[in-house]
């Protein structure tokens, strides 16, 4: 493999002979024989991801226009101090040839706007931070006129929602069932299952950087992961999602499988390089260069946890507790380098007493082991309230690449949690 920045007729006669040249030396080092699993030939396949609204077509004035006036709306109410404002933009045209026949071009489209507000206690000099919880998707500018996110309705209720935060007591540690919303779901989601199920990172390739993992091989079939309701999908197909594309860069279609199927470990994510370590006959398409600059790597797909057809709301899975939190928004997290056990905080975390919210707690962090977390899992929502969120900065690889997935989720409820003081446990 080899790629370049800008591809013209001179630079692609030039990354195939460095192809070939790597080719070579790779051949004189000796090691394993690596024997790529076959794909169809896909010859002059074009994708696109799909906008309304091309970011680079419109003045900067439009990019900045929205974030001020949210910003001048937020300042405006007394609970907020200070705002801090961003958008992040990715646009990605590439090119791919192999040796087979394949030839793709694709364009993505990535767009992330993000608020930042904070609270000061004057009497008492506490601060607290509320960020926005529109995820990064693949959409155009149309994004920050309200098509996908209802900007509109999170901004106004922020300043509430921050007033709530400073004023809350700390959590009582302990054990409680949660009632998580997809907002926060997302990163477990992404840090438990998604990175877990790496099979490059089950095979210890990524264990020099960011650890293994407990989910290996021969695991398949037989791996309890979680409670039956669980049902983990990968794919590269989901509509307006991070990891969604027509052909990964090794020119293998775009599909979808499942991680997880009814609590059990039932696949992996491939390229064409791992796949025959699992018996596959084809990749699952997750190979993934952040540029011409990089070889490629398997990357995370989008994983999302299927919805209960017919399950309940929030609010009914909040009704159904007697003791509990309800967490809101990713923050902070750890994890060790097997994937097992994990502490995770939220943006916000409301205590549920006798089936309702009763006001918000601060400085919570939820904390398990993987498949006692996920075994733990008593409800699933179900498709009104399925949510999809992401991140757009995921780093994996030495030296180190970014990539970007979704993860959709429905509320889900996991009974008897570990709930920590975060705060008091760091001396705070």
């Amino acid at each position: 493999f080899a790629g370049v920045a800008g591809p013209s007729p001179r630079t692609a006669v030039a990354a195939a002979e460095r192809a070939v040249a790597v080719a070579r030396a790779c051949r004189a080092a000796g090691g394993e024989r690596v024997e790529p699993v076959d794909e169809p030939v896909h010859s002059g396949a074009v994708w696109n991801s799909g906008h309304r609204i091309d970011p680079f077509a419109v003045p900067r004035g439009e990019w900045t226009a929205p974030l001020a006036a949210w910003s001048r709306e937020l300042l405006a109410a007394p609970e907020v101090a200070h705002v801090h404002g961003k958008l992040k933009v990715a646009d990605e045209t590439t090119f791919y040839a192999d040796l087979a026949g394949t030839t793709v071009l694709q364009h993505r489209l990535r767009i992330h706007p993000q608020l930042l507000a904070v609270g000061v206690d004057d009497r008492t000099g506490a601060v607290a931070t509320l960020r926005t919880l529109g995820p990064p998707t693949a959409r155009g500018l149309e994004y920050l006129a309200g098509e996908g996110w209802d900007w509109a309705g999170e901004v106004a209720a922020i300043p509430a929602h921050l007033g709530g935060k400073l004023a809350a007591p700390p959590v009582e540690p302990g054990r409680y069932d949660l009632v998580v919303e997809p907002s926060n779901l997302w990163l477990t989601l992404h840090e438990t299952v998604g990175h877990a199920t790496e099979l490059d990172r089950a095979l210890g390739h990524e264990a020099g950087y960011a650890g293994t993992t407990f989910a290996t091989p021969d695991g398949l079939g037989r791996l309890r992961y979680g409670a039956e309701l669980m049902t983990v999908v990968a794919d590269r197909t989901t509509p307006h999602a991070l990891a969604t594309t027509g052909y990964d860069h090794e020119g293998v279609a775009a599909t979808s499988w499942d991680l997880v199927t009814g609590g059990v470990l039932t696949g992996f994510q491939t390229d064409r390089a791992t796949a025959r370590a699992v018996g596959a006959e084809r990749s699952t398409g997750c190979a993934y260069a952040e540029s011409g600059l990089r070889a490629p790597l398997a990357r995370m797909p989008n994983v999302s946890l299927r919805p209960a057809p017919g399950g309940p709301s929030t609010a009914d899975l909040v009704a159904g507790v007697a003791r509990g939190l309800l967490v809101a928004g990713s923050d902070g997290w750890t994890i060790d380098g097997r994937r097992r056990h994990f502490r995770f905080t939220a943006q916000r975390c409301h205590l549920i007493r006798d089936g309702r919210v009763v006001g918000q707690v601060r400085d919570a962090a939820y904390q398990g082991e993987t498949t006692g977390f996920w075994g733990s899992l008593r409800a699933l929502g179900g498709p009104e309230d399925y949510r999809v969120f992401g991140a757009d900065l995921c780093g994996k690889g030495q030296p180190v690449q970014a990539s970007a997935a979704s993860h959709g989720a429905p509320p889900a409820l996991f009974a008897g949690v570990e709930v920590v003081n975060a705060a008091r446990e760091a001396g705070a």
